[in-house]
C-alpha cells in the first residue's frame, strides 16, 4: 500500500529558504489505533532514519487489510539540528541559538492542568473510551492556546513553533515511539515508564531504563505524563484504569553512525511491538516476548574526568566491569616542569558499560563513560 505523504513547513531562514518535515501516513482499511514514530530529534542521532526507511519499505508491501488503524512515520524530524555542523562533526544536541537541549523543550499539559481532580471526579462513572476522548479534547484545546501566542504580533521563540508542530502530530496517538541513539557511543536499550513494563518485552531488547521521576520536558514524557497523572487520580477515587496509551524512547547505537546491527534491532522490535498491539496482521506470525532487564534511572553511574588529558585503556562498550576494575586511564601533560602522568580510574561498583564518549581527549570535568547496574 502507498502512504499519504504530507510536508509541513517548520522554519523560514534569513535567506528565505525553508526547512520542513515530511510525514508518511499508512492508513489501514480497518479503523483502529494510531502509532506515531519519529527519528533524529537530536542532530547527530541519525540511525532512526534508516529504521524508518526500512519500516516504510515493509509497509509498502502490505495490503491495506493488514493494517488496523494508522501508522505515521516522521524521519529527520529536526532538520535544523540535523544540519548543524562543527568541522567534521554533526552536533545538534543543543539549539545553537539559545543553548536548549532539543529534547528538553516540550509542552507538558499536566503542568498547567490545575483541575485534574475535578475532571477525574466528573468522569468517575464514564467508560474508559469516553474518559480518553474527553481528556484528549482538553489537551487539544490547551495546545491551541499555544498556537494563539505563536501567531500573535509578539510571537514566540522558534522552539515554541517547533514543538507545536511535532506535538500536534501525535496528541491523539495511542503509541509514540521516539527513536534516538547515544550522542556518543552506546548500546541498544529503551526508556520505559512505570506501569508500562509489560509492553517493553515486545521491543526485543536486552536492557531498559525504568523511569520513576521525570519533569515532562522530553518528548516521550510530555506525551505520557498527563495520562499517567489522570490514571493515578482516578485510582485515588477508586476507579482503576490503564489507558491504551504508551510512549517510548528507543536508544539505538551511536551518534553520527548508521550501525546495521542497531538498525536491524530497531526494525525488528518495532514491527513486533505493532503486531503485539494488534495494529499489524502478518500471516503465521505471533508476537515474540523477550526477557528485558529494566533498571532504575538512578542506577546509572556517569564518570567525569578528574583531570584533563587523553583517555586510554578504556573499558569496551558492552563489557561487564567489577568494582575496582580499571575503567580507563588519563594520560595527562602537566605543564609544570614535571613528567607526564597516567591516572587510573576504577569502577566504583559492578556494572555494564553502556555508553562512552566519542572524543578521547577531555578537559577536566568532561564526560568519559557510563555504567549501569547489571545484577
Amino acid at each position: 500500500m502507498n502512504p499519504q505523504i504530507s510536508t509541513i513547513d517548520l522554519l523560514q531562514l534569513a535567506s528565505g529558504d525553508r526547512l520542513s518535515i515530511q510525514v508518511y501516513k499508512f492508513i489501514g482499511a480497518k479503523p483502529g489505533k494510531k502509532a506515531y514514530i519519529q527519528a533524529n530529534l537530536h542532530g547527530c542521532e541519525i540511525v532512526g532514519n534508516a529504521v524508518i526507511y526500512q519500516l516504510i519499505e515493509f509497509l509498502l508491501n502490505l495490503d491495506t487489510s493488514q493494517i488496523k488503524g494508522e501508522i505515521w512515520l516522521v524521519p529527520v524530524c529536526n532538520p535544523l539540528s540535523a544540519n548543524q555542523r562543527d568541522h567534521f562533526f554533526s552536533t545538534g544536541r543543543f539549539n545553537s541559538y539559545d543553548g536548549k537541549d532539543w529534547n528538553r523543550i516540550f509542552w507538558d499539559y499536566e503542568k498547567e492542568c490545575d483541575r485534574l481532580e475535578s475532571f477525574a471526579k466528573s468522569q468517575i462513572d464514564m467508560p474508559q473510551l469516553t474518559i480518553r476522548k474527553n481528556f484528549l479534547q482538553q489537551i487539544k484545546q490547551a495546545l491551541k492556546q499555544q498556537l494563539k501566542q505563536i501567531e500573535s504580533q509578539t510571537s514566540l521563540p522558534y522552539y515554541f513553533h517547533y514543538r507545536y508542530q511535532l506535538q500536534s502530530l501525535c496528541l491523539d496517538a495511542n503509541y509514540v515511539l521516539d527513536i534516538h541513539s547515544s550522542s556518543n557511543q552506546g548500546i541498544d536499550y529503551i526508556y520505559c515508564f512505570k506501569t508500562r513494563e509489560d509492553s517493553a518485552k515486545y521491543f526485543l531488547l536486552d536492557r531498559g531504563i525504568l523511569m520513576s521521576e521525570y519533569d515532562g520536558d522530553a518528548f516521550d514524557e510530555a506525551f505520557m505524563k498527563s495520562w499517567l497523572a489522570l490514571e493515578r487520580k482516578l485510582a485515588e477515587l477508586g476507579k482503576e484504569i490503564k489507558f491504551d496509551i504508551e510512549s517510548w524512547t528507543i536508544e539505538l547505537g551511536s551518534g553520527m553512525e548508521m550501525k546495521p546491527e542497531s538498525v536491524k534491532t530497531g526494525v525488528k522490535g518495532i514491527k513486533n511491538y505493532l503486531i503485539a498491539k494488534e495494529m499489524l496482521e502478518i500471516p503465521d506470525y505471533s508476537p515474540i516476548e523477550s526477557q528485558i532487564k529494566l533498571v532504575a534511572k538512578h542506577q546509572i553511574a556517569k564518570y567525569y574526568a578528574p583531570a584533563g588529558g587523553m583517555i586510554q585503556e578504556r573499558a569496551c562498550l558492552g563489557s561487564i566491569v567489577k568494582s575496582g576494575d580499571r575503567l580507563y586511564q588519563i594520560l595527562s601533560f602537566n605543564k609544570r616542569g614535571e613528567l607526564p602522568t597516567v591516572k587510573e580510574i576504577s569502577a566504583e561498583k559492578d556494572g555494564l558499560v553502556f555508553d562512552v564518549s566519542t572524543n578521547q581527549a577531555v578537559n577536566q570535568g568532561e564526560y568519559v563513560i557510563s555504567t549501569i547496574d547489571d545484577e
